[in-house]
């Protein structure tokens, strides 16, 4: 049914790990995670989840897909820049694993943490776009990014440039945005990008992170999603669901709204992606003919 697949989507068991706890976990797993034999790439990404990388993995070509248990890798072209996609998982501990496989198997010259953000300031509307120029992560800590804009970035309507803030749970209430916003003067909140960027940063990986805003800060998502949200086990999310729809039939409808901004949001932050790429790695020589 739609909202079994809406919800295993979106309101994955979220993961309260912090930060550093997830990086240290990751270093023991990741060898595991990247045992495979894999091609290097160019631009690696990090997205929790496959709905957040839907409109740039349209974009590329040439694409294979490796299936694991805890982590999706799809890797292809994007107008002769090889990239590779990590679907992550939801958190922090995910993030960190997905990153450092994406690491020690593809070798990539830059690494993005890419998805859907919530917004912390008035100023930013959903379907913007937020680059980080510093992150706070869930205990406080900062991470400054390296942030050297191409000129044709700077002009895109939409866009701002400052600090993302992670956290371990899903912020829904408006009040508590603002409040979070306002103790880490950040434009924006997500549950990866610290993390990301500490393993980038330990690896010596240049490292962007890039979100789209799919709540802005007076977005309240409804409260049959935030029930969602807090349930701790898959079976416990399906029957909170079917528990929803069953006392109010119209939170079908409020599902189904959040999927569709969701596709829109995907595909808005897609195309802005796809211009970053191309504008930090050169396009990859045509391989040369075996028989000349």
């Amino acid at each position: 049914m739609v909202w079994q697949s809406l919800v295993r989507t979106w309101l994955q068991q979220q993961v309260r790990q912090s930060a550093s706890q997830a990086v240290n976990a990751a270093r023991q797993r990741a060898g595991d995670a990247a045992s495979a034999p894999a091609a290097p790439c160019q631009v690696g990404l990090v997205f929790a989840l496959g709905i957040e990388s839907g409109g740039l993995v349209d974009l590329l070509s040439e694409t294979s897909t490796i299936q694991g248990a805890e982590l999706t890798i799809r890797q292809g072209t994007l107008q002769s820049r090889s990239v590779v996609v990590a679907e992550a998982g939801v958190g922090s501990l995910a993030a960190a694993r997905a990153t450092q496989a994406l690491l020690a198997g593809h070798r990539p010259q830059w690494v993005i943490s890419a998805g859907f953000a919530g917004g912390l300031n008035a100023r930013l509307a959903r379907g913007d776009i937020v680059m980080a120029d510093s992150l706070a992560g869930p205990d406080g800590r900062r991470l400054t990014v390296d942030l050297k804009m191409p000129a044709e970035a700077t002009a895109t309507p939409g866009l701002h440039v400052g600090r993302l803030v992670t956290t371990d749970a899903v912020i829904f209430r408006p009040a508590d945005k603002r409040a979070l916003g306002e103790q880490h003067q950040a434009l924006a909140v997500d549950m990866e990008s610290w993390t990301i960027g500490e393993v980038c940063r330990q690896a010596k990986t240049r490292f962007l992170a890039i979100r789209v805003i799919s709540d802005a800060v007076d977005d309240e998502l409804p409260a049959d999603v935030e029930r969602l949200a807090r349930q701790t086990t898959r079976a416990a999310r399906l029957g909170a669901a079917a528990g929803a729809i069953f006392r109010r039939p119209s939170s079908m409808k409020d599902m189904l709204k959040l999927k569709e901004e969701a596709l829109i949001a995907s595909d808005r932050l897609a195309r802005f992606l796809a211009g970053i790429i191309v504008q930090l790695v050169p396009p990859r020589e045509p391989a040369a003919d075996s028989d000349h």
